[in-house]
């Protein structure tokens, strides 16, 4: 049993090694995107949309292997806030004022 928890936790951090070598090929490849951003704008974009879905596999697998979550972006509007009767401001001729 104990043997197989080796194997587990070796194997993680093979993962979690691998993963940080590939964000370091991954940075490389960024200087390289703003080198070649001057000549072709297009090229550049396919190649940063490809990075960004290549970091977000990462993030997943990474996730997986710690068991930790990461930041997450949330797409969207946010809500408007909500805000108590007891909180709210009324408007009268003179300007703001409280209610309570």
């Amino acid at each position: 049993m104990i043997a197989r928890i080796q194997r587990e936790h070796e194997a993680k951090i093979a993962m979690v090694s691998s993963i940080a070598r590939s964000q370091q090929a991954l940075a490389s490849i960024l200087e390289s995107i703003a080198e070649v951003t001057a000549h072709s704008e297009i090229t550049a974009r396919t190649l940063a949309e490809n990075i960004r879905l290549l970091v977000g596999y990462q993030s997943v697998m990474a996730e997986m292997l710690t068991g930790i979550p990461l930041n997450r972006y949330k797409l969207g509007s946010p809500a408007s806030p909500w805000i108590t009767s007891e909180c709210q401001l009324s408007y009268n001729e003179a300007g703001l004022e409280a209610t309570n």
